[in-house]
């Protein structure tokens, strides 16, 4: 009876240790799984440092925080190469999808329009709103038309039946820097032109 009973507390104690290794294995994978790429980890925050090359992004769930090591930062996030550790530190606009700097961002989300580093939902004035690229571009806003030239034909302002004149109008300098597209800029018409030059005047070059 003895024998019986020390059998059956050896098996539970033998049970006992096998679940707690499992448990063991258990917590180890999960802590590994989390600080891949880590120099240093905690069990409780995640990556606290990370390999040269890899960039440590930390996010907060309630009041605990996480760090992971990385390649690249994801949306929203851009990477800072540090002496001691690369950080992904987040764009400081929630619109922002990509960013340079914290301030510049580069490509906006759904449904905004990137404009000079800023995300809008709609575009500033004197710009206008481009779908494909999702960026506001300046519009062109030319100057008065000049004047029409002179009639002439190949040079000459006589001695043909007809000719062409032209009118032209300038763009401002910060409209034609931000590479904007402009309506047309020149104009020609057909012009009748003196027949016979007067007064024994010879057609000009």
């Amino acid at each position: 009876m003895l024998w019986i009973i020390f059998m059956l507390l050896l098996f539970i104690s033998s049970m006992e240790m096998l679940t707690q290794n499992r448990w063991k294995k258990q917590v180890s994978a999960g802590l590994l799984e989390n600080c891949t790429g880590c120099v240093l980890c905690s069990e409780d925050n995640g990556c606290i440092t990370c390999h040269h090359r890899l960039f440590l992004l930390i996010w907060r769930d309630g009041i605990r925080q996480y760090g992971m090591c990385v390649h690249t930062c994801p949306p929203g996030y851009f990477g800072v190469r540090g002496l001691e550790v690369n950080r992904c530190t987040k764009c400081r606009s929630p619109s922002c999808e990509s960013c340079f700097s914290r301030d510049f961002c580069m490509k906006c989300k759904d449904k905004f329009y990137l404009h000079k580093g800023q995300c809008f939902r709609q575009c500033p004035p004197s710009t206008a709103a481009q779908p494909g690229t999702r960026e506001c571009q300046e519009t062109c806003e030319p100057g008065p038309w000049s004047k029409w030239s002179a009639c002439t034909h190949e040079g000459r302002t006589c001695g043909c039946k007809w000719g062409v004149e032209t009118r032209v109008r300038e763009v401002p300098g910060a409209a034609r820097e931000e590479g904007a597209a402009c309506p047309a800029l020149l104009e020609t018409r057909k012009c009748r032109m003196r027949k016979h030059c007067p007064g024994g005047e010879h057609p000009t070059a």
